[in-house]
């Protein structure tokens, strides 16, 4: 329950089908420990929308206790493609298909639903803000981390000295569609991955559940052609690769090993352009077994170059609460806005 007129943020999770929300108190405490979803709306326009996270808000509340008056500010995420400001790209997204949605300033719409200050992220900077503070606590304003979010595509986030880095149009941090190495990744005979941004050879393009549909699987069952997955649609045996990888099957493990073979040249990218504290793995890896989801982060370090100097300092962990990282992600970010002072502090005790 709410905690006796201590003022707070509230953190909004804005996803495809559902709105996870929390509520952060400004000394530190999360006070929603599970799921809090309610359906987002999204596929009915941008006023159903903004109507549904607004009622997350008070679906928060009312769980919590917390009076509205006490809220500070509001955290939102939503998938990407987005700016930093919170206006959805031009072209629309997966998740934002109708017309109606392209340019929809959807920070800005919330904001005057709410008659509150709305900070915005994307969804994978969110996760990453997380991970960041959770892993590094007390010390998280003082530290670097890459993270890497594999989904249906690749989202991820850089963070330095416990914040996101936007860039200049929000669109730091678009890890997906970096370019990586190809020598030596590849299979025999295995044709270059595309990605549906039009790119070849980017870091989507493997290590994603589309790479696994497009480009891994197709050229994978050519190798091990009785496979049971062969004889389902390529659709349908993605989602369900992982299910095997987690039972060592041959098929997975090589395929899953691709994936971290990208993920790991990523992270070399990373070390020799931010030289981060830490590299972190999100996405449905971290809701697999423990053997497999240990086997697969153990295989991104081993393909992660670092120097002897790097390699001393960095660490490599798993997003944690995945599923309610990117509320608390947002909720954070909430709240170092509002503790936008010139000597920094934990924001997550």
């Amino acid at each position: 329950m709410g905690s006796a007129g201590v003022p707070v943020v509230v953190g909004l999770d804005n996803g495809g089908t559902s709105n996870n929300a929390t509520v952060l108190t400004v000394d530190g405490r999360f006070l929603v420990d599970g799921l809090l979803e309610i359906p987002s709306e999204v596929r009915a326009g941008p006023e159903a929308a903004i109507e549904a996270l607004a009622q997350a808000l008070d679906g928060a509340l009312a769980q919590t206790g917390v009076p509205r008056d006490l809220v500070q500010a509001v955290g939102l995420d939503t998938p990407g493609p987005a700016s930093a400001e919170g206006v959805i790209s031009s072209r629309g997204s997966t998740n934002f298909s109708q017309p109606a949605w392209r340019g929809f300033d959807v920070r800005g719409a919330l904001e005057r639903r709410l008659g509150l200050p709305v900070i915005y992220h994307n969804d994978g900077n969110a996760a990453a803000l997380y991970a960041h503070h959770v892993h590094f606590g007390a010390d998280a304003m003082n530290r670097s981390s890459v993270s890497a979010i594999v989904g249906t595509g690749l989202g991820g986030g850089v963070v330095e000295s416990g914040r996101v880095i936007a860039g200049a149009a929000g669109m730091a941090g678009e890890l997906g569609h970096v370019h990586i190495p190809l020598s030596g990744l590849l299979g025999p005979g295995q044709p270059e991955p595309t990605c549906a941004c039009g790119f070849t050879g980017d870091v989507e393009s493997v290590a994603s559940l589309t790479g696994i549909e497009r480009n891994l699987l197709p050229y994978w069952l050519t190798r091990y052609p009785d496979h049971p997955l062969a004889a389902e649609p390529v659709a349908r045996a993605a989602k369900l690769v992982r299910g095997y990888g987690e039972r060592e099957d041959a098929l997975a493990r090589d395929l899953f090993t691709q994936q971290a073979m990208a993920l790991g040249r990523l992270f070399t990218v990373a070390a020799n352009f931010t030289d981060p504290h830490a590299y972190f793995v999100g996405g449905g890896v971290v809701e697999a077994a423990p053997e497999f989801r240990d086997w697969f982060l153990a295989t991104v370090r081993e393909h992660t170059v670092l120097r002897e100097e790097q390699a001393a300092v960095a660490t490599f962990a798993l997003v944690p609460d995945r599923d309610m990282a990117g509320a608390r992600g947002v909720a954070i970010a909430a709240l170092e806005a509002l503790r936008a002072v010139p000597e920094p502090r934990p924001l997550v005790a």
